[in-house]
């Protein structure tokens, strides 16, 4: 097998989203440039935050890669804004919705962890998109501290005033996820704290989510389904707990691209299932290139409470 450079560099699926669908993700930060440092992050550790706000990557030759993966897509139902970081640090995130929305027909959202919703500047941004999926895990400074490990200018208080306003301000979807893990938020009074806060936000969707990939801090293991059950019930009519994504039926058997595979994992860890939707193919072809991949120490895997999961090596 023949290794290829990866093709795009910003542009990456579409991936199975257990909250989008199909998601096609567009990267517009460097890897972990992020307000935050959260314990659970899929793409490791990182000792460095950032509250800078720059045009941190080409918007022309995003564009273009952009253009170029739409052609090849049948089915699509979100234009994702995540990727590798905190995607409202790029300060020209609202001009890159204005150059989609030129692009294509599809919805827009943005994966955000909500910590600059206190800026005008970024609320305006924002109010852009179609859905807006910002979280929240903690309930006071000091779980913030310890879940997140923010910034040291990030402050809680000024953190959930912004997705309150930001919530005001925005007319589209706004689903609010809060990431539930054993030792830091699920004990009855922290559920009951994080109920007050949510409240006050009143987000159209509350998504419970717990640490099904491999996490930042390796202590960190996955909620049972019994406690995001139970949590939901807590939190309200509003809240779901987010399931796996829905496989999809008749894959064809198509060769598959290592370019496309390794730029999959390079964004999130996935199983082998995973891969089969985002890379429209089946497991005999996903495992045969995985194989070849770890024989050459480009992809490396790790099997937790959920399965196995596949990264970039």
């Amino acid at each position: 097998m023949r290794l290829e450079r990866h093709k795009y560099k910003y542009i990456f699926g579409p991936v199975p989203s257990r909250r989008l669908g199909m998601s096609l993700g567009v990267d517009i930060v460097p890897l972990k440039t992020c307000t935050q440092n959260c314990v659970y992050c899929e793409l490791g550790v990182n000792s460095i935050t950032t509250m800078q706000r720059k045009a941190y990557v080409p918007m022309t030759e995003v564009m273009a890669e952009l253009k170029e993966t739409l052609k090849t897509i049948d089915r699509l139902d979100y234009i994702t804004i995540t990727g590798s970081g905190e995607p409202t640090l790029n300060s020209e995130i609202g001009l890159f919705i204005d150059n989609i929305r030129q692009t294509s027909k599809t919805p827009i959202a943005i994966l955000t962890n909500g910590t600059l919703f206190s800026d005008p500047a970024v609320r305006a941004d924002c109010a852009k998109a179609d859905v807006l999926l910002p979280s929240l895990d903690a309930y006071d400074q000091n779980s913030f501290n310890s879940i997140n490990k923010p910034h040291s200018e990030l402050e809680f208080d000024r953190f959930v005033a912004g997705l309150i306003q930001m919530r005001r301000e925005f007319i589209g979807q706004y689903w609010l996820e809060v990431f539930l893990l054993d030792g830091y938020n699920t004990e009855p009074h922290q559920i009951e704290q994080l109920k007050a806060i949510i409240d006050r936000i009143a987000p159209d969707k509350i998504q419970l989510n717990t640490a099904v990939r491999p996490a930042a801090q390796k202590d960190i293991k996955a909620v049972s389904s019994e406690k995001l059950l139970w949590a939901a019930e807590q939190l309200g009519t509003k809240a779901e707990v987010i399931v796996a994504a829905v496989k999809k039926h008749n894959i064809s058997a198509v060769e598959v691209q290592s370019d496309k595979l390794l730029a999959v994992l390079k964004r999130r860890p996935c199983t082998v299932d995973d891969l089969c939707i985002a890379l429209q193919t089946d497991r005999e072809k996903i495992m045969d290139v995985l194989e070849r991949l770890e024989q050459l120490n480009l992809v490396r895997s790790e099997t937790t409470q959920a399965g196995k999961f596949f990264m970039a090596g």
